[in-house]
Protein backbone atom coordinates (compact mmCIF):
# COMPACT_ATOMS: atom_id res chain seq x y z
CA UNK A 1 0.00 0.00 0.00
CA UNK A 2 0.80 3.34 -0.66
CA UNK A 3 0.01 6.62 0.43
CA UNK A 4 0.56 10.01 -0.83
CA UNK A 5 0.24 12.56 1.27
CA UNK A 6 1.45 16.91 1.48
CA UNK A 7 3.76 15.86 4.96
CA UNK A 8 6.53 17.69 4.40
CA UNK A 9 5.64 18.52 0.15
CA UNK A 10 6.23 21.78 -0.35
CA UNK A 11 3.52 23.73 -2.17
CA UNK A 12 3.66 27.19 -3.78
CA UNK A 13 0.60 29.37 -4.03
CA UNK A 14 -2.08 26.80 -5.77
CA UNK A 15 0.42 24.48 -7.08
CA UNK A 16 0.34 21.11 -5.62
CA UNK A 17 3.11 18.95 -5.42
CA UNK A 18 2.67 14.90 -4.57
CA UNK A 19 5.32 12.87 -2.96
CA UNK A 20 4.92 9.22 -0.76
CA UNK A 21 4.36 9.69 2.54
CA UNK A 22 4.26 6.08 3.05
CA UNK A 23 4.46 2.69 1.75
CA UNK A 24 3.54 -0.62 3.19
CA UNK A 25 4.61 -4.14 2.13
CA UNK A 26 7.45 -5.52 0.35
CA UNK A 27 7.95 -4.53 -3.29
CA UNK A 28 8.23 -8.26 -4.96
CA UNK A 29 7.20 -8.98 -8.60
CA UNK A 30 5.96 -12.32 -7.14
CA UNK A 31 2.50 -11.60 -6.04
CA UNK A 32 0.44 -13.80 -5.35
CA UNK A 33 -2.90 -13.27 -6.63
CA UNK A 34 -5.02 -13.53 -3.77
CA UNK A 35 -3.24 -10.39 -2.53
CA UNK A 36 -4.00 -7.95 -5.03
CA UNK A 37 -6.37 -5.39 -3.73
CA UNK A 38 -9.26 -4.86 -5.39
CA UNK A 39 -10.91 -2.27 -3.82
CA UNK A 40 -10.09 0.84 -0.80
CA UNK A 41 -12.52 2.82 0.97
CA UNK A 42 -12.15 6.08 3.51
CA UNK A 43 -14.03 6.18 6.71
CA UNK A 44 -15.80 9.38 6.56
CA UNK A 45 -13.69 11.23 9.09
CA UNK A 46 -10.54 9.67 7.17
CA UNK A 47 -9.52 8.34 10.31
CA UNK A 48 -9.64 4.91 8.61
CA UNK A 49 -8.95 2.89 5.36
CA UNK A 50 -10.25 0.01 4.39
CA UNK A 51 -8.50 -2.12 1.91
CA UNK A 52 -10.28 -5.32 -0.37
CA UNK A 53 -8.30 -7.55 -2.15
CA UNK A 54 -9.09 -10.83 -4.30
CA UNK A 55 -8.57 -12.91 -1.79
CA UNK A 56 -11.58 -11.95 -0.07
CA UNK A 57 -9.99 -10.13 2.63
CA UNK A 58 -10.72 -6.77 4.62
CA UNK A 59 -7.44 -5.05 5.90
CA UNK A 60 -8.67 -2.36 7.69
CA UNK A 61 -5.46 0.81 8.61
CA UNK A 62 -5.96 3.70 10.90
CA UNK A 63 -4.11 7.08 10.75
CA UNK A 64 -1.76 7.54 14.21
CA UNK A 65 -2.20 11.00 15.59
CA UNK A 66 -0.32 13.73 14.26
CA UNK A 67 3.25 14.88 15.44
CA UNK A 68 2.72 17.47 17.58
CA UNK A 69 6.59 18.68 15.99
CA UNK A 70 5.59 18.72 12.53
CA UNK A 71 2.18 19.98 12.71
CA UNK A 72 0.99 20.24 9.28
CA UNK A 73 2.31 16.48 8.34
CA UNK A 74 -0.10 13.90 8.05
CA UNK A 75 -0.33 10.81 10.62
CA UNK A 76 0.97 7.26 9.23
CA UNK A 77 -1.30 4.58 8.78
CA UNK A 78 -1.08 1.30 10.55
CA UNK A 79 -2.77 -2.28 10.81
CA UNK A 80 -5.86 -1.75 12.50
CA UNK A 81 -7.55 -5.00 12.08
CA UNK A 82 -7.36 -7.36 9.65
CA UNK A 83 -10.80 -10.12 8.61
CA UNK A 84 -12.11 -12.48 6.37
CA UNK A 85 -15.33 -11.19 4.66
CA UNK A 86 -16.08 -13.76 1.95
CA UNK A 87 -14.83 -17.50 1.09
CA UNK A 88 -15.20 -19.32 -2.17
CA UNK A 89 -18.45 -20.44 -3.38
CA UNK A 90 -20.43 -22.36 -5.63
CA UNK A 91 -24.30 -22.14 -6.98
CA UNK A 92 -24.85 -25.89 -8.00
CA UNK A 93 -27.94 -24.70 -9.21
CA UNK A 94 -26.08 -22.50 -11.96
CA UNK A 95 -22.99 -24.16 -11.67
CA UNK A 96 -21.26 -21.14 -11.28
CA UNK A 97 -18.07 -20.20 -8.93
CA UNK A 98 -18.39 -17.20 -6.96
CA UNK A 99 -15.06 -15.38 -6.10
CA UNK A 100 -14.45 -14.03 -2.86
CA UNK A 101 -12.92 -10.90 -4.24
CA UNK A 102 -14.45 -7.91 -2.54
CA UNK A 103 -15.56 -5.71 -5.30
CA UNK A 104 -16.57 -2.76 -3.40
CA UNK A 105 -16.69 -1.10 0.37
CA UNK A 106 -18.68 1.40 1.54
CA UNK A 107 -18.62 3.04 5.62
CA UNK A 108 -21.62 3.58 7.37
CA UNK A 109 -21.86 6.88 9.16
CA UNK A 110 -20.48 6.10 12.58
CA UNK A 111 -22.95 6.86 15.51
CA UNK A 112 -21.26 5.63 18.34
CA UNK A 113 -18.17 3.93 19.65
CA UNK A 114 -18.55 0.85 17.34
CA UNK A 115 -18.05 1.44 13.20
CA UNK A 116 -19.55 -0.47 10.43
CA UNK A 117 -18.89 -1.21 7.17
CA UNK A 118 -20.81 -2.97 4.33
CA UNK A 119 -18.66 -5.47 1.93
CA UNK A 120 -19.90 -7.20 -1.30
CA UNK A 121 -18.32 -9.71 -3.57
CA UNK A 122 -19.97 -10.72 -6.54
CA UNK A 123 -23.18 -12.19 -5.02
CA UNK A 124 -23.36 -11.82 -1.55
CA UNK A 125 -23.26 -8.30 0.54
CA UNK A 126 -22.38 -8.44 4.54
CA UNK A 127 -22.53 -5.80 7.16
CA UNK A 128 -19.10 -6.01 9.75
CA UNK A 129 -19.14 -4.40 13.26
CA UNK A 130 -15.79 -2.66 13.74
CA UNK A 131 -15.45 -2.35 18.49
CA UNK A 132 -12.32 -2.02 20.68
CA UNK A 133 -12.57 -4.08 23.84
CA UNK A 134 -9.58 -3.03 26.04
CA UNK A 135 -11.08 -4.40 29.50
CA UNK A 136 -12.35 -7.65 30.43
CA UNK A 137 -14.75 -8.92 33.42
CA UNK A 138 -13.27 -11.09 36.15
CA UNK A 139 -14.74 -12.76 39.11
CA UNK A 140 -17.71 -14.41 37.77
CA UNK A 141 -19.83 -17.21 39.90
CA UNK A 142 -20.18 -19.78 37.16
CA UNK A 143 -16.70 -20.35 35.99
CA UNK A 144 -13.39 -20.35 36.94
CA UNK A 145 -10.69 -17.36 36.23
CA UNK A 146 -9.71 -20.25 33.16
CA UNK A 147 -13.01 -20.23 31.87
CA UNK A 148 -14.27 -23.74 32.87
CA UNK A 149 -17.44 -24.23 34.78
CA UNK A 150 -17.69 -24.35 38.32
CA UNK A 151 -20.17 -27.00 39.63
CA UNK A 152 -23.09 -25.08 41.47
CA UNK A 153 -22.97 -27.42 44.38
CA UNK A 154 -20.08 -25.68 45.65
CA UNK A 155 -20.86 -22.24 44.76
CA UNK A 156 -21.46 -20.96 48.74
CA UNK A 157 -21.81 -16.86 48.07
CA UNK A 158 -22.31 -14.44 44.97
CA UNK A 159 -19.27 -12.26 43.87
CA UNK A 160 -19.79 -8.90 41.88
CA UNK A 161 -17.41 -9.22 38.19
CA UNK A 162 -15.07 -6.35 38.39
CA UNK A 163 -13.62 -5.07 34.96
CA UNK A 164 -9.80 -5.23 34.75
CA UNK A 165 -7.32 -3.39 31.78
CA UNK A 166 -6.19 -5.77 28.63
CA UNK A 167 -4.62 -4.92 25.54
CA UNK A 168 -6.55 -3.21 23.35
CA UNK A 169 -8.24 -5.73 20.91
CA UNK A 170 -10.33 -4.93 17.85
CA UNK A 171 -13.17 -7.49 17.00
CA UNK A 172 -14.80 -7.88 14.01
CA UNK A 173 -18.03 -9.42 13.68
CA UNK A 174 -20.90 -10.23 10.85
CA UNK A 175 -24.00 -8.28 11.59
CA UNK A 176 -26.16 -9.04 8.54
CA UNK A 177 -26.15 -11.14 5.17
CA UNK A 178 -27.92 -9.80 2.43
CA UNK A 179 -28.01 -12.28 -0.29
CA UNK A 180 -29.64 -14.36 -3.12
CA UNK A 181 -30.70 -10.72 -4.59
CA UNK A 182 -28.66 -10.48 -7.64
CA UNK A 183 -28.40 -12.45 -10.70
CA UNK A 184 -25.69 -10.92 -12.24
CA UNK A 185 -22.20 -9.30 -10.47
CA UNK A 186 -22.15 -6.33 -8.19
CA UNK A 187 -20.80 -3.49 -9.11
CA UNK A 188 -22.13 -0.87 -6.81
CA UNK A 189 -23.37 -0.13 -3.12
CA UNK A 190 -24.16 3.08 -1.71
CA UNK A 191 -25.67 4.27 1.69
CA UNK A 192 -28.34 6.70 1.79
CA UNK A 193 -28.32 9.60 3.41
CA UNK A 194 -31.27 8.76 5.55
CA UNK A 195 -28.59 5.75 7.50
CA UNK A 196 -31.19 2.95 6.85
CA UNK A 197 -31.32 1.90 3.72
CA UNK A 198 -28.55 1.49 0.81
CA UNK A 199 -28.83 0.41 -2.79
CA UNK A 200 -26.59 -2.47 -4.82
CA UNK A 201 -26.81 -2.41 -8.24
CA UNK A 202 -25.46 -5.23 -10.55
CA UNK A 203 -25.34 -4.90 -15.02
CA UNK A 204 -29.55 -4.99 -15.33
CA UNK A 205 -30.79 -4.24 -11.91
CA UNK A 206 -30.50 -1.87 -8.93
CA UNK A 207 -31.94 -3.29 -5.57
CA UNK A 208 -32.88 -1.14 -2.19
CA UNK A 209 -31.97 -2.84 1.19
CA UNK A 210 -32.66 -1.78 5.00
CA UNK A 211 -30.01 -2.50 7.01
CA UNK A 212 -32.21 -4.42 9.54
CA UNK A 213 -34.01 -6.42 6.69
CA UNK A 214 -31.79 -9.36 5.09
CA UNK A 215 -34.61 -11.28 3.93
CA UNK A 216 -35.84 -9.00 1.04
CA UNK A 217 -35.11 -6.03 -0.79
CA UNK A 218 -36.92 -3.86 -3.37
CA UNK A 219 -36.11 -3.62 -7.25
CA UNK A 220 -35.97 0.07 -8.02
CA UNK A 221 -34.13 0.28 -11.43
CA UNK A 222 -34.57 -3.09 -13.74
CA UNK A 223 -33.29 -2.37 -17.58
CA UNK A 224 -33.22 -6.14 -18.41
CA UNK A 225 -35.06 -5.99 -22.02
CA UNK A 226 -37.72 -9.42 -22.60
CA UNK A 227 -35.49 -10.71 -25.38
CA UNK A 228 -31.78 -10.39 -24.37
CA UNK A 229 -30.95 -10.45 -27.74
CA UNK A 230 -31.83 -6.68 -27.59
CA UNK A 231 -29.94 -5.73 -25.03
CA UNK A 232 -28.11 -2.54 -25.32
CA UNK A 233 -26.62 -1.50 -22.67
CA UNK A 234 -25.59 -2.18 -19.13
CA UNK A 235 -25.40 -0.46 -16.16
CA UNK A 236 -21.55 0.00 -14.83
CA UNK A 237 -22.43 2.13 -11.43
CA UNK A 238 -25.06 3.72 -8.99
CA UNK A 239 -25.03 6.37 -5.97
CA UNK A 240 -27.11 7.76 -3.91
CA UNK A 241 -27.69 11.75 -3.42
CA UNK A 242 -25.65 12.46 -0.29
CA UNK A 243 -28.39 14.91 0.94
CA UNK A 244 -31.55 14.00 -0.78
CA UNK A 245 -32.68 9.98 0.45
CA UNK A 246 -35.10 10.19 -2.59
CA UNK A 247 -32.56 10.71 -4.97
CA UNK A 248 -29.76 8.06 -6.92
CA UNK A 249 -28.00 8.21 -10.54
CA UNK A 250 -26.66 5.49 -12.46
CA UNK A 251 -24.40 5.10 -15.45
CA UNK A 252 -24.61 2.65 -18.30
CA UNK A 253 -21.95 1.21 -20.66
CA UNK A 254 -23.03 4.12 -23.70
CA UNK A 255 -22.05 6.73 -22.13
CA UNK A 256 -25.61 8.23 -19.88
CA UNK A 257 -26.20 9.26 -16.53
CA UNK A 258 -29.71 9.05 -15.41
CA UNK A 259 -30.94 10.57 -12.54
CA UNK A 260 -34.11 8.80 -10.47
CA UNK A 261 -36.54 10.19 -8.04
CA UNK A 262 -38.16 7.25 -6.17
CA UNK A 263 -40.90 9.20 -5.02
CA UNK A 264 -42.54 9.79 -8.63
CA UNK A 265 -42.69 5.50 -8.80
CA UNK A 266 -42.12 2.77 -7.22
CA UNK A 267 -40.09 1.40 -9.71
CA UNK A 268 -38.16 3.99 -11.26
CA UNK A 269 -38.66 3.02 -15.18
CA UNK A 270 -38.55 6.64 -16.13
CA UNK A 271 -35.92 8.69 -15.19
CA UNK A 272 -35.76 12.23 -13.80
CA UNK A 273 -33.27 13.62 -15.86
CA UNK A 274 -30.84 11.87 -18.18
CA UNK A 275 -27.47 13.20 -19.13
CA UNK A 276 -25.46 13.09 -22.33
CA UNK A 277 -23.04 14.80 -24.19
CA UNK A 278 -23.54 14.67 -28.20
CA UNK A 279 -21.00 12.92 -29.83
CA UNK A 280 -18.63 14.57 -32.45
CA UNK A 281 -19.65 12.73 -35.77
CA UNK A 282 -16.15 14.00 -36.90
CA UNK A 283 -14.64 11.98 -34.34
CA UNK A 284 -16.38 8.34 -34.06
CA UNK A 285 -14.45 5.65 -34.51
CA UNK A 286 -14.74 1.92 -34.18
CA UNK A 287 -13.91 2.34 -30.47
CA UNK A 288 -16.21 5.00 -29.46
CA UNK A 289 -18.99 3.17 -27.68
CA UNK A 290 -15.93 1.47 -25.89
CA UNK A 291 -14.04 4.57 -24.38
CA UNK A 292 -17.34 6.28 -24.06
CA UNK A 293 -18.88 3.55 -21.55
CA UNK A 294 -19.08 5.52 -17.77
CA UNK A 295 -17.01 3.11 -15.02
CA UNK A 296 -18.05 5.37 -11.87
CA UNK A 297 -20.35 8.24 -11.12
CA UNK A 298 -19.64 10.13 -7.67
CA UNK A 299 -21.87 13.19 -6.37
CA UNK A 300 -20.01 16.15 -5.10
CA UNK A 301 -20.25 16.66 -0.71
CA UNK A 302 -22.94 19.95 -2.12
CA UNK A 303 -24.62 17.95 -4.07
CA UNK A 304 -24.75 19.78 -6.41
CA UNK A 305 -22.77 18.37 -9.40
CA UNK A 306 -21.32 14.97 -9.85
CA UNK A 307 -18.24 13.40 -11.79
CA UNK A 308 -18.35 10.49 -14.45
CA UNK A 309 -15.21 8.87 -15.09
CA UNK A 310 -14.63 7.24 -18.82
CA UNK A 311 -12.03 5.76 -20.40
CA UNK A 312 -10.48 8.92 -21.50
CA UNK A 313 -11.99 11.56 -19.37
CA UNK A 314 -13.30 12.82 -16.30
CA UNK A 315 -16.26 15.05 -16.63
CA UNK A 316 -18.04 17.62 -14.05
CA UNK A 317 -22.02 18.03 -14.53
CA UNK A 318 -24.40 20.02 -12.98
CA UNK A 319 -27.65 18.61 -11.88
CA UNK A 320 -29.70 21.51 -13.47
CA UNK A 321 -28.14 21.41 -17.06
CA UNK A 322 -28.57 17.84 -18.57
CA UNK A 323 -27.26 18.64 -22.27
CA UNK A 324 -23.17 18.64 -21.90
CA UNK A 325 -20.99 18.57 -18.78
CA UNK A 326 -19.89 22.06 -17.35
CA UNK A 327 -15.96 20.63 -17.29
CA UNK A 328 -14.08 18.03 -19.37
CA UNK A 329 -10.66 16.98 -18.17
CA UNK A 330 -8.47 14.58 -20.58
CA UNK A 331 -6.59 12.82 -18.07
CA UNK A 332 -5.99 9.51 -20.82
CA UNK A 333 -5.40 11.29 -24.00
CA UNK A 334 -2.45 9.78 -25.07
CA UNK A 335 -4.20 6.33 -25.46
CA UNK A 336 -6.16 7.92 -27.70
CA UNK A 337 -3.61 6.82 -31.01
CA UNK A 338 -3.02 3.20 -28.97
CA UNK A 339 -6.90 2.45 -29.01
CA UNK A 340 -5.83 -0.66 -31.08
CA UNK A 341 -3.59 -2.40 -29.30
CA UNK A 342 -5.50 -1.75 -26.04
CA UNK A 343 -7.91 -3.39 -27.68
CA UNK A 344 -6.04 -6.17 -28.73
CA UNK A 345 -4.75 -6.75 -25.10
CA UNK A 346 -8.15 -6.49 -23.83
CA UNK A 347 -6.70 -3.10 -21.51
CA UNK A 348 -9.58 -1.09 -23.39
CA UNK A 349 -12.01 -2.85 -21.20
CA UNK A 350 -10.22 -1.44 -17.44
CA UNK A 351 -12.47 0.26 -15.28
CA UNK A 352 -11.12 3.61 -13.49
CA UNK A 353 -12.37 5.47 -10.66
CA UNK A 354 -12.44 9.07 -9.49
CA UNK A 355 -13.04 10.84 -6.43
CA UNK A 356 -13.62 14.35 -4.84
CA UNK A 357 -11.93 16.09 -2.35
CA UNK A 358 -13.47 17.16 1.15
CA UNK A 359 -13.94 20.44 -0.26
CA UNK A 360 -15.06 19.77 -3.76
CA UNK A 361 -12.56 22.14 -5.63
CA UNK A 362 -10.77 19.63 -6.85
CA UNK A 363 -11.41 16.23 -7.45
CA UNK A 364 -8.63 12.86 -8.09
CA UNK A 365 -8.85 10.35 -11.42
CA UNK A 366 -7.49 6.69 -10.81
CA UNK A 367 -5.16 6.59 -14.21
CA UNK A 368 -2.93 3.98 -15.15
CA UNK A 369 0.35 3.85 -13.49
CA UNK A 370 0.26 7.22 -11.82
CA UNK A 371 -2.26 9.90 -10.48
CA UNK A 372 -4.25 12.78 -12.55
CA UNK A 373 -5.18 15.67 -10.30
CA UNK A 374 -7.06 18.64 -12.43
CA UNK A 375 -8.74 21.30 -10.79
CA UNK A 376 -12.35 22.16 -10.19
CA UNK A 377 -12.76 26.11 -11.07
CA UNK A 378 -10.59 27.70 -8.50
CA UNK A 379 -8.00 25.76 -7.55
CA UNK A 380 -6.82 25.24 -3.62
CA UNK A 381 -4.75 22.91 -1.55
CA UNK A 382 -8.38 21.42 -0.05
CA UNK A 383 -8.20 18.30 1.71
CA UNK A 384 -6.93 16.12 -0.59
CA UNK A 385 -5.29 13.29 0.80
CA UNK A 386 -7.23 10.56 1.79
CA UNK A 387 -8.42 10.51 -2.06
CA UNK A 388 -4.93 10.51 -2.92
CA UNK A 389 -4.39 7.57 -0.65
CA UNK A 390 -7.29 5.88 -1.89
CA UNK A 391 -6.44 6.02 -5.53
CA UNK A 392 -2.62 4.89 -5.27
CA UNK A 393 -3.73 2.16 -2.46
CA UNK A 394 -5.58 0.78 -5.37
CA UNK A 395 -3.27 0.90 -8.39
Amino acid sequence: MAGAGGGGCPAGGNDLQWCFSQVKGAVDEDVAEADVISTVEFSHSGDLLATGDKGGRVVIFQREQENKSRPHSRGEYNVYSTFQSHEPEFDYLKSLEIEEKINKIRWLPQQGAARFLLSTNDKTIKLWKISERDKRAEGYNLKDEDGRLRDPLRITALRVPILKPMDLMVEASPRRVFANAHTYHINSISVNSDHETYLSADDLRINLWHLEITDRSFNIVDIKPANMEELTEVITAAEFHPHQCNVLVYSSSKGTIRLCDMRSSALCDRHSKFFEEPEDPSSRSFFSEIISSVSDVKFSHSGRYMMTRDYLSVKVWDLNMESRPVETHQVHEYLRSKLCSLYENDCIFDKFECCWNGSDRQHLARCWGRLSFPPCGAAGRGDIHAHAGAVRTAE
